[in-house]
């Protein structure tokens, strides 16, 4: 094992700064939480945020991590990234507006998502007695929160006779602008949708928002999946995404993706995390609710979960149109047996023939359950 090696590629890439042990015989802590963040307060509500600054290697993602209590509003705005958002607690009203006009708006709760492409005017506001928590996520690792489009700041920095002009209003009615951008403040308490829908009301022909938790999961012996891609979401064009439901002791079976690398938020439990990086090395680090990961695109790895009570929860998130990844488990199968035999046991005839009748139905198995907990372990070699 390279370990200088190793510390240069994998540490890095995940927000670390020097080695500790390599699998086996221990883990370090994998990455960057939000908690460790700078986080921005404003009036009920607060935003902190996870991009290439906080973790080096999160070049194609970046994260933000946003909570907004009852009628608090993130206002009007819009970014040059497009943003794909995941509801983690408390419920929310949406907005926004298409290029022909049409006004969209959607009141979403925990497990739903939202998709803003590049340069789409929208704003968020917390609903209800507990307000709301989310994780925005913006394909650009290079974002910055404070480089949005703000209707606020642009107002505050536009001479009021152009106002005037625009409006077709007085220039003296725009002294009661605000001086600058409100960004998140407590606003009023909105009414129903239908309530809420201006006159000139024009209903996108574009959907917005996708309830994540109602997609038919891919289920696996340990825990089940949900893909949601612009497959099933179409206006989701640059962000792809899974969440796991991993239950206790399984494990995310050893995979890799060829199309983009993985950003990986963790929402619940304890996980256990080991990527192969070529070359002999190999690395493994522990995660925890409200860390961030980056795996690099193409790199094998796996997820174990770490509780023996607590189903662990993780979102994978690519900078892609389509989730995608190869199986090591399928390859095997799907392989023609003699190579395989070849290649891993060519001198123990009996492994090789329980490994290949193990392999041969060639059926993803997403989560997997603990071996040694089922009834086929018993007996094995």
């Amino acid at each position: 094992m390279r370990v200088t090696e190793l510390a240069s590629l994998l540490l890095p890439a995940l927000g670390l700064a020097a080695p500790v042990k390599q699998h086996p015989l221990g883990s370090s802590h994998g990455g960057p939480s939000f908690a460790d963040s700078h986080t921005r307060i404003e009036e009920n509500g607060w935003t902190r945020q996870t991009t290439v600054r906080e973790l080096p290697s999160s070049k194609q993602i970046a994260g933000v991590n946003m909570r907004l209590d009852e009628g608090v509003i993130r206002e009007l705005h819009w970014h040059k990234e497009a943003e794909w958002a995941y509801v983690l607690a408390g419920n929310v009203r949406v907005t926004a507006l298409d290029v022909e006009g049409g006004s969209f708006i959607d009141d979403l709760s925990e497990g739903d998502l939202w998709y803003f492409p590049s340069g789409h005017p929208h704003s968020l506001q917390g609903l209800g007695p507990n307000g709301t928590e989310f994780l925005l996520v913006f394909d650009d690792g290079g974002f910055s929160e404070e480089s949005t489009f703000i209707l606020t700041d642009w107002l505050a920095h536009t001479p009021k006779s152009v106002l005037s002009e625009n409006f077709r209003l007085p220039p003296e009615l725009f002294e009661h602008l605000p001086a600058g951008e409100k960004y998140i403040f407590q606003g009023s308490t909105p009414g129903s949708i239908d309530e809420e829908k201006p006159a000139a009301f024009k209903k996108s022909k574009l959907q917005f928002t996708h309830h994540m938790l109602d997609t038919p999961p891919k289920i696996g012996s340990g825990g089940q999946a949900r893909i949601v891609d612009s497959r099933n979401f179409p206006i989701s064009k640059t962000i792809a995404a899974g969440h796991l439901s991993i239950g206790p002791g399984s494990m995310r079976e050893m995979h890799w993706h060829p199309n983009a690398d993985e950003w990986s938020f963790f929402i619940k439990g304890r996980a256990r995390v080991t990527i192969f990086a070529a070359e002999g090395n190999a690395r493994t680090f522990d995660y925890m609710a409200g860390d961030v990961g980056v795996i690099p695109q193409n790199m094998g790895h796996f997820i174990e979960n770490l509780s023996d009570e607590e189903d662990l929860e993780v979102l994978e998130i690519f900078r892609a149109d389509q989730f995608m990844d190869f199986s090591l488990f399928q390859w095997m199968g799907e392989t023609p047996a003699r190579l395989v035999r070849d290649h891993v046991f060519q001198h123990h005839p009996k492994a090789a023939e329980a490994f290949l009748k193990s392999v041969e139905g060639a059926e993803k198995d997403v989560i997997k359950d603990l071996y040694y907990k089922s009834p086929e372990a018993e007996g094995e070699l």
